[in-house]
């Protein structure tokens, strides 16, 4: 159960699978260019267009571990097809609105393929070649950060030289390639934890807490981190996913086994994605703006959408390159070790950024070195998490690893927002971010990244069965796993 089918043909497969992972990241880079247009595009306040960007991550949230789940219980194949379903259909219904209202609901369609990618990372265990498991895993898995690298120089260029419309039809197209490759290329293997019951108790709450949580940190800014809304959603969230924790553990056929989560290899792998996770996203709020502040500030570039998207390009370029090679340094030294060098390369790409922050081509270096990092940590953290988990958990594992990243994200968006927001300069009657706000997200980005690489300098060496590992042999590391 799990070997490799022979028939599969793994290059289709992992080819198929990264584009599913970059036409994600595409979908949540989209609107990018659109943000300051999409009030007077939807006829509505600046409050409810950033509802367009906010309900992407939180079905997204709620979807992933679901979906994953789901994968372990129906298949993976089947699953993946799902995903293109609303990925498809929210494109569609994005083109064509014209109220606020449809845009989010198209925005929320989107949301719900994101579990694409780690359907397609556990499906990888199962059809692909063992010598080739780990360069798989790495390019898939960095595939949403090669994605959204891309995609933002590609979704400005569309944006400022044709209607905004086009973005959307584009993205549908893209998702229907998608859901054709999938149907052509990916073998159907048997469900792993196919018997096994949906845990719908389980979905619902851990649905319920994570809106909670991710609402009170989206949404805390503008609303006043002391209000009593955003004060009343984390205690909401604390209550729910406590009851949901308590659930899980006492339900026979959980959504997400949380003893497995509790074992120190995958616990310390989901935290430091958390950190990983906040330290790609830092360099991915401060470089655009510093690329598009007037050069009157001092210290900002003066260039375009388009142009900070193509300076930033060479980041999502230089994350495709990196991936496969990752998966060779995870073959000979271990997934720990890769995920430790990829977290010490962000940390030092921030480091370079305090030197390199004052011209368009340090800051393209400045995203080469983050972004080479990320591709590194992107493809170990996969591989020990599967490593980890029987093969029956695997897509659920991948997916709440998933989510972890995005949790991570998710924060640094809003701490990242906090600092900017606090040290301001005003200059001719507007109020900007400061050079000093700037340093400051840029150097909590690094060090961030460093406390990552402690996490994952104290992940326990896996060990096979035959070792003594309290899994049976089903929970075996794939790949080069193993670590000494």
């Amino acid at each position: 159960m799990g070997a490799p089918q022979p028939s599969a043909r793994a290059g289709g497969v992992v080819a198929t699978l990264a584009l599913a992972g970059i036409t994600a990241a595409i979908m949540q880079t989209l609107v990018t260019p659109l943000i300051a247009e999409l009030p007077q595009i939807l006829h509505t306040s600046s409050s409810n267009a950033a509802w367009v960007i906010t309900v992407t991550l939180l079905v997204a949230a709620v979807c992933v571990p679901v979906f994953g789940r789901l994968g372990d219980l129906v298949g993976k194949r089947r699953m993946l097809l799902v995903c293109s379903v609303p990925l498809v259909a929210g494109s569609v219904v994005c083109a064509l609105s014209s109220s606020a209202l449809s845009m989010i609901v198209g925005r929320g369609l989107q949301g719900m393929g994101m579990g694409m990618v780690p359907l397609g990372i556990a499906l990888l265990r199962d059809v692909v070649p063992m010598e080739k498991l780990s360069s798989s895993i790495a390019l898939v898995s960095a595939s949403m950060g090669i994605g959204g690298g891309l995609g933002l120089p590609v979704a400005a260029a569309v944006a400022q030289y044709a209607n905004w419309r086009a973005l959307f039809w584009g993205s549908a197209g893209l998702a229907v390639v998608v859901a054709v490759l999938i149907w052509f290329l990916i073998p159907d293997v048997p469900a792993g934890a196919k018997g096994q019951r949906f845990d719908a108790p389980g979905a619902i709450g851990l649905g319920a807490g994570l809106v909670c949580l991710l609402l009170a940190v989206s949404k805390g800014a503008d609303w006043g981190w002391g209000s009593a809304t955003t004060l009343g959603l984390f205690a909401a969230a604390v209550v729910v996913l406590a009851a949901w924790g308590l659930w899980e553990t006492r339900t026979g056929d959980p959504l997400i086994d949380l003893r497995t989560t509790a074992r120190p290899r995958v616990l310390l792998t989901n935290a430091a994605s958390v950190f990983v996770g906040f330290a790609m996203y830092a360099s991915m709020l401060v470089v655009p703006q510093l690329l598009q502040f007037p050069k009157a500030t001092g210290y900002g570039l003066g260039q375009s959408m388009l142009a900070a998207g193509l300076w930033m390009a060479p980041g999502g370029i230089m994350m495709m390159i990196v991936s496969p090679l990752g998966g060779k340094l995870t073959n000979a030294r271990g997934p720990k070790f890769t995920l430790v060098c990829g977290a010490l390369v962000i940390a030092a790409g921030y480091g370079l950024s305090m030197a390199l922050m004052g011209s368009a081509v340090g800051l393209m270096m400045v995203c080469i070195v983050i972004n080479s990092g990320v591709g590194l940590a992107y493809g170990s953290m996969p591989a020990l998490i599967m490593s980890s988990v029987p093969l029956s958990e695997t897509a659920a594992a991948n997916g709440f690893n998933t989510l972890m990243r995005s949790l991570g994200t998710s924060i640094g968006s809003a701490v990242i927002g906090v600092i900017l927001a606090q040290l301001t300069t005003t200059m001719g009657g507007y109020t900007f971010a400061s050079e000093d706000g700037f340093r400051t997200a840029l150097l909590i980005g690094g060090g961030l990244a460093l406390v990552s690489a402690a996490i994952a300098a104290v992940i326990p060496a896996g060990r096979t069965a035959a070792d003594g590992d309290e899994a049976d042999k089903s929970t075996a590391p794939t790949g080069a796993a193993v670590e000494a």
